[in-house]
C-alpha cells in the first residue's frame, strides 16, 4: 500500500498472548487432576462396600463367633476338671452337739447322696460344743475350691475352713448346735448342678450364632 498508510522502518508490532488464557489453561489442568483423584477414590469406596467389604465383614463375623464360642467351651472344661463329683470325696462326720446320733444319721444320708464316708463320731475337744452355726466344713488348703464347695451344697450356711498343714484329700463335716437337717436333696442337687458349671455349647446353637 502506498500513500499515507505506507509502513516504514524495520520494527514491527509483536503479538502477545493474553494472560487470562494462560490462567484458564492452568485451571483446566488442575480441575482434570482433581476429578481424576476423586474418581479413583470413589472406585476404592465402591470396592470396599461391595466385594472387599463383604469379605472382610464375613471374616470378622467368623472370628467373632470363634472367640465367643471358645471361652464357653474352656470355662465348661475348667468347671468339669476343678469340681469333683460326690463319689470322689471322702467325708468324716463329727458331732459337736449334745444331741446323740446326729453323726451317724448325717453320714448315712450323705452316703445315699453319693459321698464316701470316713470316720463317724463325736467331735474332738477343739470343736465339741463350740460350733454355734449349722456346721463347719474343714479340709486341706487344696479343698477350698474343690471338695468343700461340693460338700457345702449339702449343708446350707456351713462355715468353710482349711488347715495349711493338713495332708490328704479327706474333708470333715462338724455338726454345729444350729443343725437340724442336711439341705433338702432337690435343692442340694440343683446347687451342685450350678456349681458344676454350664453345659458345653450344643451343635444346633452354633450355626444360629455364626450364620
Amino acid at each position: 500500500m502506498g500513500g499515507q498508510y505506507r509502513i516504514t522502518g524495520d520494527k514491527y508490532p509483536r503479538m502477545r498472548r493474553s494472560r487470562r488464557r494462560g490462567r484458564l489453561v492452568l485451571m483446566m489442568v488442575a480441575s482434570v487432576a482433581v476429578l481424576g483423584v476423586g474418581g479413583w477414590g470413589t472406585l476404592q469406596l465402591i470396592d470396599v462396600f461391595t466385594g472387599g467389604g463383604k469379605q472382610a465383614s464375613a471374616a470378622g463375623s467368623k472370628a467373632a463367633c470363634a472367640s465367643k464360642a471358645s471361652p464357653s467351651a474352656s470355662a465348661s472344661t475348667r468347671a468339669d476338671s476343678a469340681v469333683p463329683k460326690p463319689a470322689q470325696i471322702t467325708v468324716n462326720v463329727f458331732n459337736a452337739t449334745p444331741r446323740s446320733g446326729l453323726a451317724k444319721s448325717t453320714a448315712d444320708e450323705l452316703k445315699k447322696r453319693g459321698f464316701k464316708i470316713g470316720d463317724v463320731g463325736n467331735a474332738s475337744a477343739q470343736w465339741d460344743k463350740k460350733v454355734k452355726g449349722t456346721g463347719v466344713l474343714l479340709g486341706p488348703a487344696a479343698s477350698l475350691d474343690t471338695s468343700l464347695p461340693v460338700l457345702a451344697t449339702q449343708l446350707t450356711g456351713a462355715e468353710r475352713r482349711t488347715e495349711a498343714t493338713r495332708k490328704g484329700t479327706t474333708v470333715d463335716l462338724i455338726i454345729g448346735t444350729a443343725f437340724k437337717n442336711l439341705t433338702a436333696k432337690a435343692a442340694a442337687d440343683k446347687a451342685l448342678a450350678t456349681l458344676s458349671g454350664p453345659a458345653a455349647p450344643t451343635a444346633s446353637a452354633s450355626p444360629k450364632a455364626c450364620s
